[in-house]
């Protein structure tokens, strides 16, 4: 899995990852229920939507709005398998490890952090 630090500076440079920002009500439902909330989804959706080890629709199952966590799955290439095994390093065709999901989830509660302040 690649460091947090070096993924960020990464995802910086790639003009589609770069341009990802939470809209106005994603913001408002951020600030409304708190970052500890809203990473709690983001677990719950790691497990269902992520970590299979074959997603159903993958490729296609994180929506593009309709909650916060959405915008920063695509905004960290943490979206679908072939996203995390370009970007994470994680490969693809195995059930997400613990140790992996928590890098995607710390992933996201990063990403999320950051839009907090804005």
């Amino acid at each position: 899995m690649r460091d947090l630090d070096d993924l960020f500076a990464a995802l910086a440079r790639a003009p589609f990852r770069a341009k990802f920002r939470l809209g106005a009500s994603d913001a408002e439902y951020l600030r409304a229920k708190g970052l500890t909330v809203v990473v709690r989804h983001a677990e719950d959706f790691v497990a269902r939507r992520l970590a299979p080890a074959e997603p159903k629709n993958d490729g296609k199952q994180t929506p593009w709005r309709g909650h916060p966590v959405f915008v920063a799955q695509h905004a960290t290439a943490t979206c679908c398998r072939s996203c995390l095994a370009k970007w994470h390093g994680i490969p693809a065709g195995h059930e997400l490890t613990p140790e992996e999901r928590a890098h995607v989830v710390r992933v996201l509660e990063r990403w999320l952090g950051e839009q907090d302040g804005d």
